[in-house]
């Protein structure tokens, strides 16, 4: 348990320090892991609206963040490329999240184009279970992206670093809110960017 504790201490602090410099991401994910939590509650009670909280507002917040406030190129904080940045990154890189949210955003196209998954499942008759079969589908691919990364790197590291990183993703939104809940009220200030004192050297 001691090494589990340890590799996963190593990756939340690779994510923060490479990931989260900007004041504006770092809010954003605060927003949301709150909305993720809420996400969590609903997987209890409904998990299709659960699915679409976590994809449409908590994801997006998240990623919106990395993609549009996060800043590229080389990184004086850590002193590397953002090439190795990419390299290194034992989660979903900027390219592999490209790629899942290009597939959540064709799902409901599929699902317009066949409303029976090819005979899967029962065709949605009105809005309500259309929604529900997007918030289905957005569920399986939350799984399946899950499972998939930890694929990937039980073949390109070992299953140790892919259950850590798994363990990692799950619990993000309770260490996001401990990490980032002052983010909000440091860009209140005009602070745009974290200082980042505590990693550089």
């Amino acid at each position: 348990m001691k090494r589990f504790f340890s590799e996963l201490t190593t990756q939340r602090w690779d994510d923060h320090r490479y990931y989260h410099q900007s004041r504006i991401n770092q809010s954003l994910h605060f927003v949301s892991a709150i909305s993720f939590l809420v996400a969590y509650v609903m997987l209890f009670i409904d998990p299709a609206i659960a699915a679409i909280i976590g994809w449409c507002v908590s994801m997006g917040t998240r990623q919106s963040g990395h993609f549009f406030f996060e800043p590229r190129g080389f990184d004086q904080v850590n002193n590397v490329t953002d090439a190795y940045k990419e390299e290194v990154k034992v989660g979903y890189n900027m390219h592999r999240k490209t790629v899942l949210i290009a597939v959540w955003a064709l799902m409901p196209v599929l699902l317009w184009l066949q409303p029976s998954l090819f005979g899967l499942i029962e065709p949605a008759r009105n809005l309500n279970e259309t929604v529900h079969d997007v918030g289905m589908a957005w569920l399986a691919l939350a799984v399946a992206g899950l499972a998939f990364r930890v694929l990937q790197l039980t073949f390109t590291q070992n299953l140790f670093t892919g259950l850590v990183w798994l363990s990692k993703i799950l619990t993000d939104p309770f260490h996001d809110i401990a990490l980032y809940w002052k983010s909000p009220l440091a860009l209140l200030r005009g602070e745009l960017f974290d200082p980042m004192v505590h990693v550089k050297h």
